[in-house]
């Protein structure tokens, strides 16, 4: 039988490296489905639109929890299940009635963020804007200046030492007992970021200040109209909710059983937690490696992939809190993680899986592991890089597995997209996805992850003591 072009491609590829992989007749039926019949759009499409952002603790998270667990049995997958890591102990769900504007004495509208897990507005509020004094003393002897009004935060000038926590506690608390509606500071630029705790909440203590942040240039805006005496009016609906705790907070699990060593683990994954500030889908962080990570299990599937050892997919959950549900899963699993080869993660936005980084040791595996990528995708190399030793830190989920000794891999993001603009802030948007390389990122988490699997041995690790 003649065999196909991209398939004697493939072969020559393999066969030139000395470490066994995946049967070349599968990795060719993993490119065809890949780049041919690709869904990873439609997932990212149903995820940031059906759903929409996902904050941790969140009923909005479960919601896409159960979605995801229901894909993954679509597809064929077995071991499908959610995966308790913790509790949260308040939730907190960001509605849908996020709107800022400027009234008088001209209109504009208003990007914005509040912190999550902290106090919105009881419908519609409006108020006339003004400057905030410069101590608690000043507030207690001007009450009726700040009753219901928006208080304008002044910028630390450059070299002045900001407020302390516990002073930016107590000028709000005065700002409330005198009636003020809330307090406006300025972003540092056009961009709005979102953050946010649940540590040290309980019901019976939720957060009452309103806190809003405003672009750089509203905060312009605003603050030019007070200054030139002009009566400014601003109006804010925030619906930001509380949801009574404890909150169950799950990772999700699925499994494409290996033949031969099953209790030996290939992991790929991302996270399926993301920030939920006014605008924001949670598309690029991490809408898109949670679907690219979707895609390849569909991939694999519907190729017939068959690997010697189990490929487990995995979308965690609280990593924007501090990788909590991937630490988690290392703590529960330790007895498990000398059989885990390697843990792929895709959390660097939607631009293409552009390389890994490891020790010289992991460099045959990982380049015999990808190199056929470099022939599909010919204007997306990809490239496996030295280094000394693996990275104990970084801030996604493959850092848990390096603290761990198990070689954990964040893919190397390259290409045309600026992530800094959409990360945490209010453009992370289905928009700004780039699908030609989400294609290229799904084929290679399935074309690495089949290849790792069926490799002669597992990945080697970093030296004690390296």
């Amino acid at each position: 039988m003649r065999l196909k072009p991209l398939m004697m491609l493939c072969i020559l590829a393999l066969g030139s490296l000395a470490h066994a992989q995946g049967d070349p007749a599968v990795i060719e039926k993993i490119l065809d489905e890949g780049k041919s019949r690709n869904q990873v759009m439609r997932h990212l499409e149903d995820l940031t639109i059906q759903i929409g952002s996902r904050l941790t603790g969140s009923s909005r998270l479960q919601q896409a929890c159960d979605w995801a667990l229901a894909k993954f049995q679509s597809f064929g997958l077995q071991n499908c299940h959610l995966e308790q890591w913790g509790e949260i102990p308040v939730g907190f769900l960001r509605g849908k009635r996020q709107l800022g504007r400027m009234i008088s004495p001209t209109e504009r509208i208003l990007e914005f963020t509040t912190r999550s897990w902290t106090a919105g507005t009881n419908g519609l509020v409006r108020g006339q804007a003004v400057l905030a004094p410069d101590s608690v003393e000043q507030i207690a002897a001007h009450k009726n200046d700040f009753r219901k009004k928006w208080v304008v935060m002044k910028i630390v000038p450059q070299g002045q030492q900001p407020m302390t926590q516990e002073q930016r506690t107590a000028f709000r608390t005065a700002l409330r007992d005198a009636g003020a509606l809330g307090t406006i500071s300025g972003s540092r630029n056009e961009l709005v970021i979102t953050s946010g705790s649940f540590q040290n909440l309980s019901w019976d203590k939720l957060p009452k200040d309103v806190d809003i942040t405003v672009r750089a240039s509203d905060y312009a805006a605003i603050v030019d109209s007070v200054n030139a005496g002009k009566k400014t009016e601003l109006e804010f609906d925030m619906d930001n909710r509380f949801e009574k705790g404890p909150v169950k907070v799950y990772n999700v699990v699925a499994e494409i059983p290996g033949t031969e060593k099953p209790d030996e683990v290939v992991i790929v994954s991302g996270h399926l937690d993301s920030w939920d500030g006014p605008g924001s889908q949670g598309a690029l962080d991490n809408g898109t490696g949670t679907c690219t990570a979707m895609e390849a299990a569909r991939i694999l599937m519907a190729a017939g992939a068959k690997p010697k050892r189990t490929i487990r997919f995995i979308l965690w959950t609280g990593e924007e809190q501090g990788l909590l549900g991937s630490r988690a899963y290392v703590q529960a699993h330790k007895d498990e993680l000398p059989k885990i080869s390697a843990v792929l993660v895709d959390d660097g936005g939607t631009n293409y899986s552009g390389g890994l980084v490891c020790i010289a040791s992991m460099e045959p595996m990982l380049k015999a592991a990808t190199d056929v990528l470099n022939t599909a995708f010919p204007d997306m190399p990809v490239k496996v890089t030295v280094q000394e030793r693996m990275p104990r830190g970084g801030g996604s989920d493959h850092a848990s597995f390096n603290q761990a000794g198990v070689p954990g891999f964040f893919w190397t993001e390259t290409g045309v997209s600026n992530y800094p603009y959409v990360h945490h802030t209010q453009h992370d948007r289905l928009e700004a996805a780039i699908e030609k390389y989400l294609v290229q990122s799904s084929v290679a988490h399935a074309v690495t992850a089949f290849n790792l699997a069926c490799a002669d041995t597992l990945l080697p690790r970093q030296p004690s003591g390296g």
